[in-house]
């Protein structure tokens, strides 16, 4: 279910989408048809799952972050993070485990990694080339979970002719 609205043929103002059974998935808004502020998601079981913030131009800027599922009623575990400026990666940038270890930290370029560490499932840090790894890896598969995000919001926008 859609709660959007529009104004001059373009999505204006609050955005709200539900699941069948009433359940938010995705919450923010649009300015001009361009998503502005924060977009908040959440899983089907109630769970938030990622917060992207927009700015006035539509592009991700600020700290993008991602959550582990956990049981409805409890705090998710943080699973990625990362700063991003107009749209591309500025920064630090971190990923953790399932329960709560740090697994990577980079520090980000105009998008690129110039520095890394990572620390495998037992805490033992990796080395050079395989923290390099491991990080751009956590940032790819943060990247295809932002396309389905992405994805999400265009097969659900309100119909504005």
């Amino acid at each position: 279910m859609l709660d959007a609205r529009c104004r001059d043929g373009r999505p204006q103002g609050s955005y709200r989408l539900r699941d069948g059974g009433g359940q938010l998935l995705v919450a923010g808004a649009f300015d001009e048809g361009v998503r502005t502020s924060s977009f908040l998601f959440w899983r089907a079981n109630g769970v938030r799952a990622a917060q992207v913030p927009y700015d006035d131009n539509g592009h991700v800027n600020g700290t993008l972050a991602t959550w582990f599922d956990a049981d409805p009623g409890r705090e998710p575990t943080m699973r990625f993070e990362s700063e991003v400026r107009a749209g591309v990666r500025q920064g630090e940038t971190r990923s953790w485990y399932a329960d709560g270890r740090p697994r990577t930290r980079a520090d980000y370029d105009a998008g690129r990694i110039v520095s890394a560490e990572a620390w495998d499932e037992r805490g033992r840090p990796l080395e050079g080339h395989a923290a390099r790894a491991l990080a751009a890896r956590d940032a790819r598969d943060a990247d295809a979970e932002a396309l389905q995000r992405d994805a999400l919001i265009r097969e659900h926008m309100p119909r504005c002719d």
